[in-house]
């Protein structure tokens, strides 16, 4: 357990756990990263927690000492999310899927956790069915049975189709809580989910998630007074790597910049950025100090994924953003939008996104006087889902106590 961390209330039985979280990623880390800052927090509540990760593998994932249990990766095929692959690229079949499925109710069995949290779904990870339907039935069978939360973004990819909402409404209702976290008074979860009403006081609209800053970040280092390149896992963001050398060396007078390469990004790629940095220019893999780099950059320059978007605002950092819009992707393009409208950053069209341009936002950012912005919205996401976890954890005692 963490140290300094208060204990659970109630007796977890030896070898269990308070929080099984099982999350998913497919494409870039970002549900991965936001999952790792929620199971931070809730270790720092005083919580045990085992982390399902059916994703590929991300180096460096601090968890301040909860379990990580790695399932056999799946990715997804490319940005349509239509096909799932394994590691080496192959398509999955029946018996993959039935090691997984297997993988995971074993871990279910062996750790019996008093609450199981499952990122995304039933909102989405649709293309996961054939693990968590099981896993749904093994939950509901259980005595006791384990509380059952979802923990889900603030905005869906888009609008679902009448018969998925079906869907989705009925798996919901083997729930006892829906977090989503966001803030409605950016953008409500009605905005993509039209049949929130439905789901009554069993949604919980949390506040965005980010780790908190932390007060004694030097003020000098690598990031002081730089221009910082960020794209996430880097899977989709070579494209806004290569425009922001091409906008470097258009600035020669200008703030040094760093582009920071995600690491699922091929060598090959890193490599050609690598050699085709000009003077002022460091190009290196993502480093885990991100946020250091931030509350020391002049300017971030980023895809609009919901962690960074996230940890930019949290920085104080002046910032342009690029969504990503590829394939089916809209959350990125409304989110950013809402934030650009309060005047918090400035965000530029990827698809018309070149060399100019960028040029033309950075030094529109670098020059511009600090001015007055619209409030931020609320970033106490994963205090508060620890908050309401061990609450609810403690309500359970209370009940089969009396």
């Amino acid at each position: 357990m963490t140290v300094g961390a208060p204990a659970m209330p109630g007796a977890t039985p030896k070898g269990a756990v308070d929080v099984l979280f099982w999350v998913q990623h497919l494409l870039g880390i970002g549900h991965l990263t936001r999952a790792a800052t929620l199971v931070r927090a809730l270790r720092r509540a005083g919580l045990e927690v085992t982390l399902v990760s059916g994703g590929l593998p991300v180096e460096g994932l601090e968890l301040e000492g909860a379990e990580l249990v790695q399932l056999e990766p799946v990715q997804s095929d490319g940005i349509d999310f239509k096909v799932l692959l394994d590691a080496r690229g192959r398509p999955v079949d029946d018996a993959f899927r039935g090691r997984r499925r297997d993988h995971l109710l074993e871990t279910f069995r062996t750790r019996q956790p008093r609450l199981v949290m499952l990122e995304m779904f039933p909102f989405g990870r649709r293309q996961m069915r054939f693990e968590l339907l099981p896993l749904l039935e093994a939950i509901g069978a259980s005595q006791p049975r384990p509380l059952l939360l979802s923990s889900v973004r603030d905005i869906l990819v888009r609008p679902p189709k009448p018969e998925r909402l079906t869907e989705m409404l009925g798996w919901a209702e083997a729930f006892d809580r829906l977090l989503v976290h966001g803030d409605p008074d950016l953008v409500p979860f009605a905005r993509t989910f039209p049949d929130r009403d439905r789901l009554g006081q069993k949604l919980v609209e949390t506040g965005y998630v980010v780790e908190p800053t932390a007060d004694d970040t030097p003020a000098d280092g690598d990031g002081a007074g730089e221009v910082v390149v960020s794209t996430g896992g880097g899977r989709v963001g070579e494209r806004l790597l290569e425009i922001a050398l091409e906008a470097s060396a258009a600035l020669p007078a200008g703030p040094p910049w760093r582009l920071l390469v995600g690491q699922h990004l091929p060598e090959a790629g890193f490599r050609g950025l690598l050699a085709r940095a000009g003077p002022g220019v460091t190009v290196e893999r993502a480093r885990p100090d991100f946020r250091a780099l931030l509350g020391r950059a002049a300017l971030s320059v980023s895809q609009g994924g919901y962690n960074t978007v996230m940890e930019v605002l949290a920085a104080g950092c002046p910032a342009v953003v690029v969504p990503y819009a590829g394939g089916l992707e809209t959350e990125q393009t409304l989110r950013c939008r809402l934030l650009a409208e309060r005047g918090l950053f400035v965000v530029l069209d990827e698809a018309t996104l070149n060399a100019a341009t960028l040029v033309a936002a950075v030094q529109g950012q670098l020059a511009a006087p600090p001015k007055a912005a619209g409030p931020p919205p609320r970033m106490d996401g994963a205090s508060q889902t620890a908050r309401l976890l061990k609450q609810m954890l403690v309500e359970t005692v209370a009940r089969n106590s009396a």
